[in-house]
């Protein structure tokens, strides 16, 4: 029975490792590829942050509206002025068939862009108004600076 020589690896010469990780070159490749992706996307993924937060808004005041309607009935009346949408979280003074808080968190209170609604009682446009002024926080505007209204 031969056996057959054993082939030993050739010992690598110095320098030439190659296993170990990326070269500057290939880093800033893909750190470019990155870039595009990202100025292309970017736009896209904005104007649709602002619409999730326009939604949001829109979704909220018609959670508001229908407490709203809820603490009329237990207290045969709207919040007036005064006493505004804290009503909802705190008894105001007087108030007897208050049953609330009709609010969890006072953040429910906040809209999106961290101002609170404007609420008025007697409204302009309906029996009350409930409104957010939109990213910008002025009357009127377009996308996210639009306002979003309870009427």
């Amino acid at each position: 029975m031969t056996t057959l020589p054993q082939r030993r690896p050739r010992p690598r010469a110095r320098g030439t490792r190659r296993d170990g990780g990326f070269t500057l070159l290939e880093l800033l490749v893909v750190l470019a590829i990155l870039a595009l992706i990202a100025t292309f996307a970017a736009p896209r993924v904005l104007k649709y942050l602002g619409g999730a937060r326009t939604d949001s808004a829109r979704l909220q005041i018609e959670s508001l509206a229908t407490v709203l309607d809820l603490y009329r009935l237990e207290v045969g009346r709207y919040p007036s002025e005064d006493e505004g949408i804290e009503a909802l979280i705190e008894r105001p003074s007087g108030v007897e068939k208050w049953n609330g808080p009709y609010v969890r968190k006072r953040e429910q209170l906040i809209d999106p862009w961290g101002r609170a609604f404007e609420y008025h009682y007697p409204g302009e446009h309906a029996e009350y108004d409930l409104y957010s002024l939109g990213a910008d926080g002025q009357d009127g505007g377009e996308g996210e600076d639009q306002d979003v209204t309870s009427w």
